[in-house]
């Protein structure tokens, strides 16, 4: 039997037309306020939205109040005040936890947006242990960094439910820059790994450019500003390019363990598919070995000094000439 036609991939511009909103209380809820869930909040409360978020973590909970929110002691409480809610969550056993919470809270008719790297089982089984409660969950995953959530410099790939996608709209607008509707449930997650494999490659990329061009003498701060606007840049070597020659990695706007989860997820999407990746799979070792060195906690920018160390330690700066 033939296979029917996918669906047309549309583009929704950010600051579209407000849709109708979803069953039950106007505020949007944000379960999960680490570093993208916290700049997300943060700007939609700029947006003019009453945010109310939860995290277990009570400083994450004191940040959101400082941008304006109200935080929130636990899931219940989320879904009292919201009808929309949006899920940025770190594990499978995290998103697991809050569908069990949110069953037991009784949120029917509420609209909730799953916007981490998880594994589609993972998002399948959510959706509908939710359905099962009268709840309807989207597969929303995010292009962009913890940095360019701040700047709503995100993109959302949005999958599932058309009509309830149209109803989280205003949401979408006011924490990203531009949302793309990928089609059914699932298609969210597949097309971020799509996404996700370019970055693994260009963050390193980024960092052997760099490298290099330091070792030939050039000034790094340079190299990041001519590069990036001519044909070899990339997203990766404007927003990590940077960091590398700052060596700011300690500020970390995807961490190297969390990332590791999501080479995991991507390694298992090529196994699954068949698909050759000779290019991702040369960049694996250099991640692992930024786990090694100790830099899980550094963003991923910290590759830079995997490579630096693989050449002896960073290039002594060169002295000044004497006058003859």
């Amino acid at each position: 039997m033939a296979a029917a036609p996918a669906r047309k991939t549309s583009r929704t511009p950010s600051r579209a037309k407000a849709a109708p909103r979803a069953a039950g209380p106007e505020g949007v809820g944000m379960i999960g306020l680490g570093i993208m869930g916290s700049a997300m909040s943060a700007n939609l409360v700029k947006a003019g939205f009453q945010v109310f978020g939860h995290d277990p973590v009570a400083a994450a909970r004191t940040r959101l109040k400082r941008a304006g929110g109200t935080p929130c002691a636990g899931v219940a409480e989320v879904v009292k005040n919201c009808g929309r809610i949006v899920l940025s969550l770190p594990s499978e056993a995290a998103l697991d936890a809050v569908c069990a919470e949110l069953v037991a809270a009784g949120g029917r008719g509420r609209v909730l947006a799953e916007t981490s790297t998880l594994p589609e089982t993972a998002k399948l089984r959510a959706r509908d242990t939710l359905a099962a409660a009268g709840m309807t969950l989207l597969d929303c995953p995010l292009s962009g960094t913890g940095a360019q959530a701040l700047t709503r410099d995100l993109a959302v790939y949005a999958s599932g439910d058309t009509a309830a996608i149209g109803e989280f709209a205003p949401v979408f607008d006011g924490f990203a820059r531009v949302r793309y509707d990928v089609g059914a449930f699932g298609n969210g997650i597949r097309m971020k790994l799509v996404a996700n494999l370019l970055v693994a490659i260009h963050n390193l990329s980024t960092a052997e450019a760099i490298l290099l061009g330091e070792r030939s003498g050039l000034d790094a701060a340079q190299i990041v500003r001519v590069v990036a606007d001519g044909a070899g840049g990339s997203r990766m070597f404007q927003v990590r390019g940077p960091m590398m020659v700052d060596r700011s990695w300690d500020q970390a706007t995807m961490k190297v363990a969390i990332w590791q989860k999501d080479m995991r997820l991507i390694q298992e999407a090529l196994q699954r598919t068949d698909t050759p990746a000779p290019l991702f799979a040369a960049s694996m070792p250099i991640y692992n070995a930024a786990m090694a060195l100790g830099h899980g906690e550094d963003d991923t920018a910290a590759v830079y000094a995997v490579l630096e160390r693989m050449v002896g330690g960073p290039k002594p700066a060169r002295k000044a000439r004497r006058a003859s």
